[in-house]
């Protein structure tokens, strides 16, 4: 069974990286899959949310702070070493490799758990803001297969890890957020 899955894996994952690869495609997924440049929309996100959110979106800012300095070292430093999957760069023959293999491990790829991990937390703090960041989410980490990084199942594993991840974080936030509400609200006596 498992070595059913790792085919279709494979399989997959030479689709996105091979059949639907083109010119323009890899100029957009090696711009998006850089962190440097994902990173500037989620510090932009940030400062709107301090400055324009309220109590609410002091909350969210630090909450996000937080999710993603757990997010990042839970996948990076954590699962990779526990899991130690090998690349599908330094595994698989003729990989278009876009930017570079790396030696670090493959599952989860921390793209998507950091990336959906904001998802959720986001959205459930501003569900205005859900499809905006799903396809921001989805189309960073379809990048890491397609520059040859990650396995189709190191971005599926990611974007769970993320959102479970994301959803205890926001709950978090929350719950911090409804306890101010509560603790300073202004009771206006009834005559």
């Amino acid at each position: 069974m498992i070595d059913f899955l790792y085919s279709i894996d494979v399989s997959v994952f030479y689709f996105i990286n091979h059949s639907i690869s083109n010119p323009v495609f890899d100029k957009f997924f090696v711009f998006i899959t850089e962190v440097k440049h994902w990173y500037l929309v989620y510090i932009i996100l940030l400062g709107i949310s301090i400055v324009y959110g309220g109590r609410t979106g002091r909350i969210a800012a630090a909450g996000a702070i937080i999710l993603i300095t757990i997010s990042d070292q839970f996948s990076s430093f954590t699962l990779k070493d526990l899991f130690a999957r090998i690349r599908p760069c330094n595994v698989l023959p003729d990989v278009r490799d876009l930017t570079g293999c790396s030696d670090s491990y493959s599952f989860p790829s921390s793209h998507a758990v950091n990336n959906f991990a904001i998802f959720i937390f986001y959205t459930r703090i501003y569900p205005n803001l859900k499809w905006v960041l799903l396809i921001s989410a989805f189309l960073v980490s379809l990048s890491r297969v397609y520059i040859g990084r990650h396995y189709p199942s190191d971005i599926t594993g990611g974007a769970i890890i993320g959102m479970a991840i994301g959803y205890g974080v926001s709950s978090l936030a929350l719950l911090t957020d409804k306890y101010f509400k509560n603790k300073y609200r202004v009771n206006i006596p009834v005559e």
